[in-house]
């Protein structure tokens, strides 16, 4: 008769002072001529309840590196860990508290909502008196509560993504790895899970993996964001940091008296500006916005229409992405 062993917490007392994930050094190269290296040397951590983002174009090596994480892809060198723990050496013991939900991911659409949910609750040891007292709030939370005894197969894409999204996390997982876990989600839908993956690291401390192609979002949610391209990080940085990297703040102001003497302004402060018709737009760092405001005031200039464009993550995103475009000449 096969018994299960109780579930053992991989977070001991003296595992807190450890990243949740540490990668040194990590490779993976597929064979050919010349060899395709997919993953080149990778090395960063994620703390205990951080939020880290990893971001890159198609074929940045996103998928290849989750995959190494998750062990369903052998690494070609480097090592990972898990809260002080070498990962090939523990592996059962650490994918107890690892879980990976994707919009991609697809469950056995012959069994309910239900039996899926007890099915990978076995799994991770969980028993059926706790899994009793954590479904149901989530399955609420998220809509399903209606459905929890419909085939899996009858759901629609956002449901499942909503699925997928309850089954890690009902677990308690100390390691999340989200690759796109929003991307099947309307707007207002996609807001909630984001809110409830933020209620997660706040209320179990969850370390997380976060992929994403929307800016706004991985801004919203990321703590830090590493971008790769071409298997390698190329760009670290919190998003505020990165966004401001690549372009600086757009001030813009309908001016109907006067705007020849704030655009001198604008030249005494050497700062950036262009003229549309009545309107004065201005490329300047956020601090130099109230000095140029102040002077306008001094001067008696009346300004309508003020707009204030902060630069974004998704800037950032474009601008590394047109800069490693090759380029040719006809």
């Amino acid at each position: 008769m096969w018994i299960k062993k109780p579930k053992r917490s991989l977070l001991s007392p003296s595992d807190r002072h450890h990243p949740a994930v540490s990668i040194k050094g990590l490779r993976k190269v597929y064979p050919g001529s010349p060899p395709f290296v997919a993953v080149n040397d990778l090395s960063f951590d994620i703390e205990q309840g951080e939020i880290v983002g990893l971001l890159g174009a198609n074929g940045s090596g996103k998928t290849t590196t989750i995959q190494m994480l998750l062990s369903t892809l052998e690494s070609t060198a480097g090592s990972i860990s898990y809260l002080g723990k070498d990962f090939f050496s523990h592996r059962s013991e650490i994918l107890q508290e690892v879980v990976f939900a994707s919009t991609y991911t697809s469950l056995p659409r012959n069994l309910t909502i239900q039996k899926n949910l007890d099915i990978f609750g076995a799994l991770y040891g969980i028993k059926k008196s706790v899994l009793a007292q954590r479904v149901p709030a989530l399955l609420e939370k998220f809509g399903l509560s209606h459905k929890k005894n419909h085939l899996v197969g009858e759901l629609s894409a956002g449901q499942m993504t909503r699925l997928v999204l309850i089954r890690a996390f009902m677990v308690h997982p100390k390691v999340a790895l989200l690759d796109e876990p929003t991307a099947s989600l309307d707007p207002s839908v996609a807001r909630e899970v984001i809110d409830f993956i933020l209620e997660q690291r706040k209320s179990l401390g969850t370390a997380i993996l976060f992929t994403s192609h929307n800016m706004g979002e991985v801004a919203a949610v990321c703590d830090r964001v590493l971008f790769l391209q071409s298997g390698s990080i190329i760009a670290e940085g919190t998003p505020k940091t990165l966004a401001h990297m690549a372009a600086m703040t757009k001030l813009e102001l309908c001016i109907n008296d006067k705007l020849a003497v704030a655009v001198q302004i604008a030249e005494q402060l050497q700062l950036q500006y262009e003229v549309r018709q009545r309107m004065l737009v201005l490329h300047l760092e956020e601090k130099d916005i109230a000095l140029f405001l102040t002077q306008l005031a001094l001067q008696n200039i009346i300004y309508t229409d003020i707009q204030i464009i902060r630069p974004s993550l998704e800037d950032y995103f474009l601008k590394i992405t047109q800069d490693s475009r090759p380029t040719c000449c006809l």
